[in-house]
């Protein structure tokens, strides 16, 4: 029997939203134990009669008629969602309201309000990416510790304590309510970027790419792209930095499984038709007035991907951008990355006297690639012994195999190299 991981993954999120809508945001454990139910229901089925022609619907009828059993027998005896009300007290009415909840329209709106609600104010960061990793994604408290480089225990309070938040909050966030809703979808936006960033450049204890957490994010960018409020300059250009970036994953690692450099890349591999619709993206992202951290960066990724070859790149528009990024959300890591557009600009000297002038840069002291960074310019000006010692402190310091196989390889190189030319 084959089975799409990532169908489950996909329905789950959908058939928790609908499911909290239902029993209330107090029975979340509830909606996930039926999500649960419908998988273990669907597994023993599918095993005899085989995945049908439409798994997705299945599951869903699964969900409904599993949520209906539950409300006939416990509405007496348990409160479900206050909003419903009554309408889940008569039988003429009962039926009715849960086949709507579970309409494509209805599981949409749904979805887009348990996203909302994982971005609750009282929530760090951290803790609103967990909750839409595990109730959006289907991803399990195993799979979020591994994709964070965290302890299990760790990541399952974090999860517990956000979804006793979540619960206090009473009912699912109404995306129709102005006063908060502009805060919300920031932080939405802001979760959906860091989600995206870590299937990117993740630091998996296994892997460097983690592509089903890029599909994730786009996957819920797109569904935030559907509702008129949330469908703003900053979300389409955020989608298209996603698109951009995804377009290049084909090329980040080699047919053996290598971690390749940026400037090394098969350009032929990357995705024209991604290129194409995050370009269209960026262009609607440029209607009105705002200019997010999400605009300069897609625009970045734009320049890059119209570039055939490295050498054909604009350099300078990518220094200027990084400028502008630099001014509206300073980092390290930013400094970082535009120390190395300057060094392909202006020479590995300049790029040098960039990076050892970044402000804060013990907050990336244990991020491996600014050590490498510094080997790789190193290595540009012929000082590869010197080179081979960056590289050596940068692998001392990977976060996954493939990355120690990249930085061991990388200073092998660089120290041979300078063993040559001090021979020579």
């Amino acid at each position: 029997m084959e089975v799409d991981e990532h169908l489950f993954r996909r329905e789950a999120g959908r058939m928790v939203g609908a499911l909290t809508h239902i029993f209330g945001v107090h029975n979340l454990a509830l909606a996930e134990d039926v999500v649960q139910d419908a998988f273990c229901r669907a597994l023993e089925v599918w095993k005899f009669r085989g995945v049908p022609e439409n798994p997705s619907a299945w599951l869903m009828a699964t969900a409904k008629n599993r949520a209906l059993d539950i409300l006939r027998r416990q509405r007496t005896a348990q409160t479900f969602a206050p909003e419903l009300g009554r309408l889940l007290q008569s039988e003429w009415t009962l039926a009715p309201v849960v086949q709507e909840i579970f309409e494509p329209k209805g599981i949409q709106d749904d979805q887009l309000r348990m996203m909302f609600s994982c971005c609750h104010p009282q929530l760090a960061e951290e803790a609103q990416v967990a909750l839409v990793l595990n109730i959006l994604c289907g991803f399990s408290v195993d799979e979020i510790a591994g994709a964070f480089v965290s302890g299990r225990a760790a990541i399952e309070k974090r999860i517990s304590r956000a979804k006793k938040v979540l619960a206090g909050s009473k009912k699912l966030f109404d995306v129709t309510d102005p006063e908060d809703f502009p805060d919300r979808l920031s932080a939405v936006q802001r979760a959906l970027y860091l989600l995206f960033n870590e299937g990117y450049h993740g630091a998996s204890s296994e892997y460097v790419v983690r592509v089903e957490l890029c599909r994730e994010a786009m996957r819920l960018t797109e569904t935030l792209l559907e509702f008129p409020a949330a469908a703003t300059p900053a979300t389409h250009a955020l989608l298209a930095l996603m698109c951009l970036h995804a377009a290049r994953l084909p090329s980040r690692v080699d047919e053996s499984g290598n971690l390749t450099l940026f400037f090394e890349q098969d350009r032929t591999q990357w995705n024209a038709t991604l290129i194409g619709e995050g370009q269209r993206l960026l262009d609607l992202s440029a209607k009105g007035a705002e200019l997010t951290e999400y605009h300069v960066e897609a625009a970045i990724a734009a320049t890059h991907c119209c570039a055939a070859r490295v050498e054909e790149t604009d350099w300078g528009r990518i220094v200027w951008l990084y400028d502008r990024l630099m001014a509206i959300r300073p980092s390290p890591v930013i400094a970082l990355n535009r120390a190395i557009a300057i060094a392909q600009h202006e020479g590995p000297e300049r790029g040098l006297e960039e990076i050892h002038a970044i402000e804060n840069s013990e907050r990336i002291a244990t991020y491996p690639f600014y050590a490498a960074a510094i080997g790789e310019l190193e290595f540009r000006r012929g000082r590869g012994e010197v080179a081979g010692r960056y590289f050596r402190d940068a692998l001392a310091l990977a976060r996954s195999p493939m990355e120690r196989k990249f930085l061991e390889r990388r200073a092998e190189e660089s120290e041979s190299a300078g063993q040559s030319a001090r021979g020579a």
